[in-house]
């Protein structure tokens, strides 16, 4: 008898990357999406071989013409809202409902921290329509990734020796993706055990972005400074400086004003009570990745 395939959206960025590795070491069979054909073709990659558990398929939440290849003969899935969708219940919801009617039963959904008391989220909306859905659910509110610090402000960091978002002097519980993954596999492995739950993984210790800048000092063995602009420079370098879209740039302006205003600093022990061990420290993590920040010219 055949196991029903597990769906994982956004299956090339940094949790569904983690993901996709937990559940084929689970050995389950796996439905890998991408929502453009580079993606695509970045998945096939990870499945070259015959029999193997990984099926890449392309997803595009605003096309209907990719849905049912995707849905197909699937009864869980794990639901990553891409960043540039800022709309989802015109841009993202059509395409939910076509998978509740393919037979779509769990979904787990990447969520953010903090979405329940905050509807100017994007995710906010798809919590409330997974809750008045009639599937069952597991919500997974990540805190601020680290890997947004080998990301997003990679090149802040590396080519110009600063961190330059507007946080203020907050505190951010900052979480390694790995580990996000990892309570996501749980849910996608065991729904019975985690059906209608809201976990909220964080790492071990809320931090300013001054300390973040200290261990990366320290790490790197050169200055690195924490700029704390305000909004509107952070928007403009945001923009023009980083290339991000407009919409992303007011996603991230809400994030980070919410650690301004000392709202992003909660911590849990989701992932030690799910995963079973001790989530991964920004000092393990940044000796981890020192080789991202290094200058091509110091490699």
């Amino acid at each position: 008898m055949s196991v029903a395939p597990i769906l994982v959206t956004g299956a090339t960025g940094n949790v569904g990357a983690h993901l996709l590795e937990a559940l084929v070491a689970a050995g389950v069979p796996v439905r890998a999406s991408a929502g453009s054909d580079a993606g695509l073709a970045q998945l096939r990659g990870k499945a070259t071989g015959p029999g193997l558990p990984i099926d890449p398929v392309l997803l595009d939440f605003t096309d209907p013409a990719t849905w049912s290849a995707a849905y197909e003969g699937v009864e869980r899935m794990f639901l990553l809202r891409p960043p540039h969708l800022g709309k989802p219940k015109t841009q993202m919801l059509p395409s939910l409902e076509a998978a509740k009617a393919a037979g779509v039963r769990h979904v787990v959904l990447l969520s953010l921290q903090g979405a329940e008391h905050n509807t100017l989220f994007p995710h906010a909306a798809l919590e409330t329509w997974l809750r008045a859905s009639g599937l069952t659910w597991t919500f997974v509110r990540a805190s601020f990734f680290m890997q947004n610090l080998t990301g997003t402000h990679l090149s802040d960091i590396r080519d110009r020796d600063e961190i330059v978002v507007p946080a203020g002097h907050g505190a951010t519980s900052f979480v390694d993706a790995a580990d996000v993954a990892a309570v996501a596999a749980a849910a996608l492995l065991d729904p019975d055990q985690h059906r209608n739950r809201a976990w909220t993984p964080t790492g071990p210790e809320a931090l300013t972005y001054t300390e973040v800048a200290r261990t990366l000092s320290t790490t790197l063995g050169r200055p690195i400074h924490y700029t704390n602009p305000g909004i509107l420079r952070y928007a403009r370098h945001a923009r023009h400086t980083l290339g991000m879209p407009w919409g992303m740039v007011a996603v991230t302006t809400a994030i980070y004003t919410i650690a301004r205003l000392g709202r992003a600093d909660g911590l849990t022990d989701d992932v030690a009570l799910v995963t079973s061990r001790l989530p991964v420290s920004f000092e393990t993590f940044a000796a981890a990745h020192a080789h991202d920040w290094l200058r091509p010219s110091c490699r």
